[in-house]
């Protein structure tokens, strides 16, 4: 078995391409910084261009992305057919003040695909996306509470972002506090926001009956990144739902991360229908974008014809001509047979992680499902937010991981998310293997 050899973390001298450029960037963004999740100190590596599942930053070091631009690139960079889409219709018009075929035909193919979405709109984020399905779940039953897992990401709203990331001195006991997660977060924001344990089926259960008069919207991710990639089991999903039928309340499915995992999407995976989808990412070809589709009757609150729609929806880039074209490339490059290999080197990662730290008797072990996974140093039972919240010495020890791996040819999440591409092979599955290996035993 060959070794990797590490590469001199060039970056971090101060003499660095890199380190430059961050200087630039202090001055004339807050922090250097425009986007939090890529920020790493003592400063950021600068990515210079990626081809395929390979990353070359600035100094012209080469990795192999096991992030994909947090999960967004589903067919790794600069993928020749949707390359030439884009570029194509860059030739003809970037976006214009009329709308395009472009946009129906992303429309259909995800309509096909999705069981429960019936109509659709486009939107340029999947925070904007998630905006609106809450807007239009408000809409539609008159109600203005929502209701979300504890620990769960759905993006840069006031409302999704309430309890997003609370330590153990902030947990309510037995049922979650909602709590603000940027500063200045107002009061009446916490009050329209329920939030519930992932997976207790019984708690669940009574916090949603306990407001259910208030509840316009219950938003789940039934593989949710910030509460460690833990699958939502079965149960629980069919109390959810079963709960939405019986109280009126709209159930919305943020499928814009784990929207991945299978052709029809989480729903698909997962077996259960929700009533509102949101979705972004692998959908936009590694163009900005976002979307949210359902059920007709709900979908209907944004329909203009016959005057102001009650959910009033616009937005200069939306469903712009460049994002389609290229987001249609992508999807259709993600056929069944494609989704098909992905999991299996998913699991064939996952099973290879597991057995490196269980030769090297490391407490360890891999959440997720196909194309995203997520290693958590610990070996006790994962079930939601509190069980998956990694202490002060995991912290420590995950990234020692991510600096070792990184020196070694190897780019994932700080925190221990991996996001897998079609431009990937057994050969880089294998290298990740190999880096972690040495990485552990060294």
């Amino acid at each position: 078995m060959s070794k990797t050899s590490p590469t001199p973390a060039s970056h971090l001298r101060n003499s660095s391409r890199s380190a430059d450029l961050y200087d630039r960037a202090c001055a004339v963004l807050p922090g250097g910084n425009t986007r939090t999740t890529v920020y790493t100190p003592p400063h950021p590596i600068y990515a210079s261009h990626g081809q395929g599942c390979r990353i070359w930053d600035v100094e012209g070091v080469a990795r192999i992305d096991f992030l994909n631009n947090y999960t967004a690139l589903i067919h790794g960079h600069a993928h020749p057919a949707i390359t030439a889409a884009a570029t194509q219709q860059i030739a003809r018009g970037a976006c214009f003040s009329m709308p395009t075929e472009s946009e129906i035909a992303l429309a259909e193919l995800l309509c096909n695909r999705v069981a429960s979405i019936e109509q659709i709109r486009f939107t340029n984020s999947g925070s904007e996306a998630v905006m609106m399905a809450i807007k239009a779940a408000r809409a539609f039953t008159g109600r203005f509470k929502i209701a979300k897992a504890e620990g769960a990401y759905h993006g840069s709203y006031d409302h999704m972002e309430v309890s997003e990331d609370a330590g153990p001195g902030a947990w309510g006991e037995p049922e979650p506090l909602s709590l603000p997660y940027s500063k200045g977060t107002a009061p009446s924001i916490l009050d329209e926001v329920v939030v519930f344990p992932l997976n207790d089926l019984a708690l669940t259960e009574t916090i949603i009956r306990r407001h259910a008069a208030e509840l316009a919207a219950i938003i789940i991710d039934p593989l949710a990144p910030r509460i460690g990639l833990i699958p939502a089991r079965q149960d629980w999903l069919s109390l959810v739902r079963g709960l939405c039928d019986e109280l009126a309340i709209v159930l919305i499915s943020d499928e814009i991360i784990s929207f991945r995992t299978a052709y029809g999407g989480a729903q698909q995976s997962f077996g259960f229908r929700a009533d509102l989808t949101t979705l972004g990412k692998i959908i936009g070809g590694g163009f900005p974008v976002g979307a949210l589709g359902g059920r007709s009757d709900i979908m209907a609150v944004f329909d203009p014809t016959q005057g102001k729609p009650a959910v009033p929806h616009g937005g200069t880039f939306n469903a712009n001509p460049v994002t389609m074209v290229a987001g249609r490339v992508a999807m259709d490059l993600m056929t069944e047979r494609a989704y098909e290999r992905l999991e299996r080197l998913g699991d064939r990662l996952a099973e290879g992680i597991e057995a490196v730290f269980r030769e090297s008797g490391i407490d360890g072990q891999v959440t997720g499902r196909g194309s995203i996974r997520r290693i958590h140093l610990t070996t006790r039972k994962l079930h939601d937010y509190r069980s998956a919240y990694p202490g002060p010495k995991e912290k420590a020890r995950m990234a020692k991981i991510y600096d070792g791996l990184l020196s070694r040819g190897v780019l994932m999440a700080p925190g221990g998310m991996i996001a897998l591409s079609t431009a990937m092979s057994d050969a880089e599955i294998n290298h990740f293997i190999n880096a972690l290996r040495e990485v552990v035993s060294g």
